[in-house]
């Protein structure tokens, strides 16, 4: 299918892609007021869908906005796009937005949230990479701070990682590397960061990241390997010494940060536990989730 034939939904009906308009007094438009899940489809199942609608409602409630369809009917809306434009590999985007205002802020103003939902065919986000690692660059831009915007609200303000990765593309890095303002190591733009020193696994905490279902995934598996995950502050000191690191994110799936800051990281080859994790989140992917076609 071209993606020009694509149908997207948008509040109760399929239209054209070049039919999916929204007002510009949307306040999702006007103020990024609103919320959205990325997710994944792999070989006719959609990975970890109860998990992700979970978190837009979550998003959603943190924002004092209410989703006019439940649940069940979002899990429904997410497959039927799919089936509609025939796709078993997929990236699928819902998007909830505060609904049609004026041009002040006071929410009040808005009357029913609009809701969309795009499904599309999605490549591999990071091309050749995989094999050679990424390059990171830590970035001057800060994460939001939790007590101002919490990175846990999967906003549709996402203005603070579009400059960080504005800032990574002017340096040359693949993916942006953000700090909080005490210095520690939050995550990427747009993916979660892994880091292994001495066989140990660490991560930051998620209260200044997103709360990754990769990242969940990336633990579990890591725990059937043997590894236990260890949340803590990391500082960037803690990144350029590392045996390792690689990110997880629903678009990024598992991906090898090999230089850092012009420091080679370990070999400078993705390393042994890195591409074990890569292989275990492709083998749950293709194998496990939410039917599509029954």
């Amino acid at each position: 299918m071209q993606m020009s034939d694509l149908l997207i939904y948008l509040n109760g009906k399929f239209v054209p892609k070049d039919e999916a308009k929204v007002s510009v007094y949307d306040h999702g438009f006007l103020y990024g007021d609103g919320v959205f899940e990325g997710i994944r489809a792999y070989n006719g199942r959609v990975f970890k869908l109860k998990e992700h609608v979970d978190r837009l409602y979550d998003s959603a409630k943190a924002i004092a906005m209410d989703i006019p369809v439940t649940r069940e009917e979002m899990t429904e809306i997410i497959l039927e796009a799919l089936r509609k434009n025939n796709l078993k590999d997929a990236y699928i985007r819902p998007i909830v937005s505060r609904g049609i205002g004026d041009l002040g802020l006071d929410p009040r103003k808005c009357g029913k949230p609009s809701v969309i939902v795009i499904a599309q065919g999605w490549g591999a986000m990071y091309g050749d990479l995989y094999e050679v690692g990424l390059t990171g660059v830590s970035v001057c831009v800060r994460r939001n701070a939790p007590d101002a915007l919490s990175p846990n609200i999967k906003s549709l303000n996402y203005l603070n990682n579009i400059l960080a990765k504005i800032e990574a593309n002017e340096k040359g890095g693949d993916e942006a590397i953000f700090l909080d303002h005490n210095g520690f190591v939050c995550e990427g733009s747009g993916d979660n960061i892994f880091v292994v020193k001495d066989d140990r696994v660490l991560t930051p905490f998620t209260i200044s990241n997103l709360k990754g279902i990769t990242r969940a995934t990336a633990i579990e598996l890591l725990d059937e390997m043997g590894y236990k995950v260890i949340e803590s502050n990391l500082g960037l000191f803690d990144l350029y010494t590392a045996d390792e690191i690689f990110v997880t994110g629903t678009a990024a799936e598992s991906a090898p940060v090999t230089r850092l800051d012009g420091r080679v990281i370990g070999t400078g080859k993705p390393g042994p536990l890195t591409m074990k994790m890569v292989e275990a989140f492709a083998k749950i992917t293709q194998s496990t989730g939410t039917q599509i076609y029954k």
